[in-house]
């Protein structure tokens, strides 16, 4: 397996294998193409597969991948994480054999991407927007990630199902957590409550 250096080269790697499994599967190459071919680098397609998850009838897809790419210009790093995101998988499950598959259909990776958007739209004192989006994620995915949470990158969530990270919780780089694991509050207290995990740590 070669490594990516760089979000440009992923880019590159999607649309490759998105090409291939358009040719092998034709009944989803419209799914390929919408997701994957049709789109200018990782941000628009981030911005459009991430809106397409979380659209309900008070926030549609549209509107949501406006307020995304928004979000994406402001803060690229949320692209550059996704980017490490993706190798993490990569390299450590077992399962994925494809830079393709997190991005497509891993609602670890797809939850983690979202935590992201809604964060920054929490440091920008977004709090009401950004609360809605935690519920969407939760509703959606089954995962449930405070939008205070800070979270570095290179983080895998496998599977994911049940999994919940509060509000001052604090997770480092290169960081893997499987389903149903909760970083849950001590106590009622309010102010810092919840667990701090070191870069590498497998949970």
């Amino acid at each position: 397996m070669s490594v990516l250096t760089s979000s440009r080269e992923l880019w590159l790697c999607l649309q490759e294998e998105a090409g291939a499994l358009s040719q092998q599967e034709p009944v989803l190459s419209s799914f390929y193409h919408t997701s994957i071919l049709n789109h200018n680098g990782l941000a628009s397609a981030l911005s459009f597969h991430i809106a397409s998850k979380l659209a309900s009838d008070a926030l549609p897809a549209i509107s949501l991948r406006a307020l995304f790419e928004q979000l994406l210009v402001e803060e690229p790093s949320i692209v550059e994480a996704a980017f490490y995101d993706i190798l993490a998988y990569r390299e450590r499950d077992p399962a994925c054999d494809q830079y393709i598959m997190p991005f497509l259909y891993f609602k670890g990776f797809h939850a983690l991407q979202a935590y992201r958007l809604a964060h920054a739209l929490w440091r920008q004192q977004r709090q009401s927007l950004a609360l809605f989006l935690q519920n969407r994620i939760s509703t959606v995915f089954d995962v449930d990630i405070h939008p205070a949470a800070k979270i570095g990158q290179g983080i895998m969530i496998d599977h994911a199902t049940g999994v919940v990270i509060g509000e001052t919780s604090v997770i480092g780089n290169n960081v893997s957590l499987l389903h149903s694991v909760t970083l849950g509050g001590c106590g009622s207290a309010t102010g810092d409550r919840h667990p701090k995990v070191a870069d590498g740590v497998m949970i």
